[in-house]
């Protein structure tokens, strides 16, 4: 925490000492700084409202109870012509949370890049980038719902490596990835790689993830009997969105995760995954009509499930498997720059999740109620 607020002085003298009115046009051309903050209030209605995990849904962010701070969001980029970069700087417990693999001091990136477009098809973008996997993103100010989905929560966050877009045509889009371990942003513990695709069409994207994620465990490293490493994970994942009219949208969302399972043999030899496989898949719907000039409603309705013990995030059964429907509806109202995002939701679980209001037992059933507010710049 300290090494964080030492960055602030040098973070405000960057950004103070470009003066877009400067007469050094070559430094300051096309150089651009924009962002959001965000705070908000939760209040669930059928759990005991204490600082506990299980008094909210086990998604990223907007999981607080009571008055919380999301995250003051900076970004100073020059995305036009040839070649350009992109700073995306997170502050806040939001921003810790999507950054949580990195290391102070670059525990306040969020995307650090730089692009060459090398003609009107093709463009290389190397360094730490958001993940193209997924319908919802990191910053609030580019969802419509302001809690997230099971989905966003435990698929991947960033990469840092380098990728290829190709433009076929004006509706057909292709891009190839090499990456380290997901959301291992600063550097590479491991050694090994992540491969990623994408294949799109007029508004839909086909994306695929492969790779091993924590590396293979080293004999001679003293890790204990019985620790286990995974082995490579593999998701394909499929985004779409469609006007339907001038006032109504529909957005789909669906994923499949799979992990292979290895051990360490008493410690002293791997052993290649023999087990079964553990991971997740899920679908989503987002339905969003703009009822008036500066107000729209919306809602989300996803089911989640996680098989083998992959995530432990809900109650499980026997066999290691669960499953959850959510239920969010949320209005968009903005003035001006403002956002305010009223949302009610609910969360149904297979398997006793959430700790009761009457602290006596659990339950199968969260509803809440968030109140945000999300100004853009």
């Amino acid at each position: 925490m300290k090494s964080r607020s030492l960055l602030l002085p040098f973070i405000i003298l960057l950004f103070s000492s470009l003066d877009l009115s400067a007469q050094d046009e070559k430094i300051t051309d096309n150089i651009s700084i924009s962002g959001s903050i965000d705070a908000f209030l939760r209040i669930p209605f059928d759990s005991k409202s204490r600082v506990d995990a299980a008094q909210a849904p086990a998604t990223s962010f907007a999981n607080s109870n009571g008055f919380s701070l999301g995250m003051a969001n900076i970004v100073l980029s020059k995305e036009s012509g040839k070649v350009g970069f992109v700073a995306d700087l997170v502050f806040g417990p939001r921003g810790s949370d999507a950054v949580f693999n990195s290391a102070a001091p670059s525990n306040i990136i969020n995307q650090l890049y730089a692009y060459w477009n090398v003609n009107d098809k093709l463009k290389f973008t190397f360094g730490n980038f958001n993940t193209f996997l997924g319908y919802e993103v990191i910053s609030p100010a580019s969802n419509f719902n302001y809690s997230t989905s099971y989905m966003f929560s435990y698929g991947p966050f960033s990469h840092s490596g380098i990728k290829a877009d190709y433009a076929f045509s004006d509706k057909w889009s292709a891009m190839i990835a090499i990456m380290n371990p997901t959301d291992w942003t600063d550097f590479n513990p491991f050694g090994t790689y992540t491969y990623g695709a994408q294949l799109g069409y007029n508004g839909v994207y086909l994306n695929f993830l492969y790779g091993d994620q924590d590396g293979k465990l080293d004999p001679d490293l003293d890790i204990g009997t019985g620790a286990t490493s995974a082995g490579s994970t593999f998701q394909v994942d499929l985004t779409a969105g469609w006007d339907l009219t001038e006032t109504v949208y529909f957005g789909l969302n669906a994923t499949y995760n799979t992990t292979a399972i290895g051990e360490l043999d008493n410690g002293t030899a791997i052993v290649d995954a023999t087990g079964e496989d553990a991971g997740f898949y899920g679908a989503a719907l987002y339905f969003q009509i703009a009822a008036f000039a500066n107000l729209s409603v919306g809602t989300r309705v996803e089911y989640f499930k996680e098989f083998n013990n992959a995530l432990g995030v809900i109650g499980l059964d026997g066999n290691g498997d669960g499953n959850v429907l959510d239920v969010t509806l949320s209005g968009n109202y903005k003035v001006g720059s403002l956002t305010i995002i009223p949302e009610l939701r609910l969360d149904q679980t297979s398997e006793d999740t959430f700790v009761e209001k009457s602290n006596t037992g659990m339950s199968k059933s969260l509803s809440s109620f968030v109140l945000a507010a999300v100004y853009s710049f």
